[in-house]
């Protein structure tokens, strides 16, 4: 299927009154404010670090920049509500003090953190339990009025390497998206992203098996946010660690741009800003 041939996807978004074109693909870029994410170089806890990081993704073109402060890696530590809120909240601050123009992005699957982030300055939330492990957070979304980045998992970072059985996993993901999205709509939250969930409860090949089929998602009519940045499911193929996953990373990122992908979020926001804009010259 052509890209756009059936299905119209829903090309801005409204982040708290910035309007956000996706007539092209963007990038976003990952600062984790976490002390155990599974790429060490993307780790900066500290505001100071952040600050910098935040400063040296907007100078090389990133759209968004998407902060985390609990780790999401397999068998990551849990940890409180209170200290993800304590790690978020005072980099969320410092970036829309020295960045106002930044829109930003919190990985979080908890509404009171959310909350706080999107009060302190944050502007879309990026929830990769797809409110499973949360259920005020759909509302939460709705209220504050803020686009909501869903995405499929299943379990929890903790389980998630062993719920990885399906018996068709593109048909299980789409209606799991589809119905979570019909509840989002319900509840009044405009602005949904789509997130398949690369690598999470997820083997290597059923990622690739999504990747390959992703224009079928365009039957939602909503953007489409890939996520594969130095992931198991790269360096699984072409050896080593996520150290060495940058090449494989551009790889993959250039078919994600073939196959329908409106949002690149990743560690290294140069060669993904590179990557769109070769793609975007083979589209004039």
């Amino acid at each position: 299927m052509a890209k756009d041939t059936y299905f119209r996807k829903k090309t801005t978004l409204n982040a708290r009154g910035t309007l956000i074109d996706l007539s092209t693909p963007k990038v976003m870029g990952i600062i984790n404010l976490t002390p155990d994410s599974f790429y060490s170089q993307s780790r900066k806890p500290q505001v100071a670090d952040a600050l910098l990081q935040a400063e040296k993704m907007l100078a090389d073109g990133a759209a968004f920049l998407d902060l985390g402060a609990y780790s999401s890696r397999p068998n990551a530590v849990d940890i409180s509500a209170q200290e993800e809120t304590d790690r978020l909240v005072p980099v969320v601050e410092a970036i829309a003090a020295a960045f106002p123009q930044a829109i930003m992005s919190v990985d979080t699957f908890r509404a009171s953190v959310a909350e706080a982030a999107v009060t302190g300055g944050a502007h879309i939330i990026n929830d990769i339990s797809g409110g499973q492990l949360d259920d005020k957070m759909f509302e939460t979304a709705a209220r504050l009025q803020v686009p909501y980045i869903l995405m499929h998992m299943r379990g929890t970072p903790q389980t998630m390497t062993q719920l990885t059985e399906y018996d068709d996993i593109f048909t299980e993901v789409f209606d799991y998206l589809q119905q979570k999205y019909a509840e989002l709509k319900r509840l009044g939250v405009h602005d949904v992203i789509l997130d398949p969930g690369f690598g999470f409860a997820k083997k290597s090949e059923q990622s690739y098996e999504l990747l390959n089929r992703m224009h079928d998602f365009d039957m939602l009519g909503l953007p489409i946010l890939v996520g594969v940045s130095r992931k198991r499911m790269i360096y699984n193929i072409t050896g080593g660690t996520a150290a060495d996953a940058l090449n494989g990373t551009t790889v993959v990122n250039t078919i994600a741009l073939t196959k329908g992908a409106d949002i690149l979020r990743v560690h290294d926001v140069k060669e993904a800003v590179e990557v769109v804009s070769i793609y975007n010259m083979l589209q004039q």
